[in-house]
């Protein structure tokens, strides 16, 4: 039987709600839910304003401070958890993976903007004073439409949220809408892509490019010059970052984690495990929950 840690659905998070979208004051929803402080994942994609607060939350393991007017972007899939040391407040909107799918025409829209690339260093921003009334009044806006009865209310809420996004989006270096529009990005997100359906079965850099229908060589620039890293670099840290997101659950032996992951023995992904994080799978569990 296969386990994992806490997944959770938009019905299950607010009183208000539809089957697509949730959005609360944060304060509210953070007092109902106080589960959500532990690591879990969310099927949906969510979205969290601060306006007061201190203390950290981790995405993907990868440990954030908080503070007022910082915004965070989650795809579904990733795994959260928070610890405050002063009460926060602000705004949550959750909404499920296909929320635009009936309204754009184009289905992978929310893929333009950076921060819903699903990379933790890129879905934390702070929003800076002279943006600060204009993004909150949005947000109340949103607040109010999500409950009203007017029959044009689940339109409205998906041009707020997008009007959001975009003035958002603005906010980031300029460089990026060079970045989004250029065929090397369009590439490089298509490998991303790829490795996130696949990354059980393949692990070849090769492998990529053949579906990619570019040379290995190619795949491997592309991933130094605007990642950083090569082409087999990215790939693995998909995988640990799975084995990693694994392991959080207790409950699920490391021998069952090797099993999901396609690793041929526990032995070899315990080995594995280690040269790419510098601690053994028991080791990384022992030590994520000391923090």
């Amino acid at each position: 039987m296969k386990h994992d840690i806490p997944i959770y659905d938009i019905d299950s998070l607010s009183a208000l709600r539809s089957e697509e979208i949730m959005v609360s004051r944060f304060g509210v929803y953070s007092k109902k839910h106080h589960h959500l402080h532990y690591p879990h994942r969310h099927s949906f994609y969510h979205v969290v304003l601060f306006t007061e607060g201190g203390g950290f939350q981790f995405i993907d393991f990868e440990r954030f401070e908080v503070k007022p007017w910082q915004i965070y972007f989650m795809i579904p899939g990733q795994v959260h958890g928070w610890n405050f040391d002063k009460p926060a407040d602000g705004y949550v909107v959750n909404f499920s993976a296909t929320y635009f799918q009936s309204f754009l025409l184009k289905t992978d829209y929310l893929r333009k903007f950076s921060f819903f690339g699903g990379l933790a260093n890129e879905s934390v921003l702070d929003i800076p004073d002279e943006s600060r009334k204009e993004i909150r009044d949005l947000f109340e806006e949103l607040l109010k439409a999500v409950t009203s009865d007017s029959r044009f209310r689940d339109d409205y809420t998906r041009i707020l949220l997008l009007k959001a996004f975009i003035l958002i989006s603005d906010l980031v270096p300029e460089k990026d809408s060079a970045y989004v529009s250029s065929y090397n990005y369009t590439l490089l997100k298509n490998f991303q892509q790829l490795i996130e359906d696949n990354y059980t079965v393949l692990r070849l850099p090769r492998e990529y490019a053949e579906l990619l229908y570019i040379t290995p060589n190619h795949l491997n620039a592309l991933c130094n010059d605007l990642l950083g890293i090569p082409a087999g670099e990215v790939i693995r840290n998909r995988v640990i970052l799975e084995a990693k997101r694994l392991l959080v659950n207790l409950d699920l032996p490391v021998t069952e984690i090797s099993y999901q992951l396609n690793f041929k023995d526990n032995s070899y992904f315990s080995r594995f495990f280690k040269k790419y994080t510098g601690e053994t799978p028991e080791e990384f569990r022992k030590n994520t929950f000391k923090k």
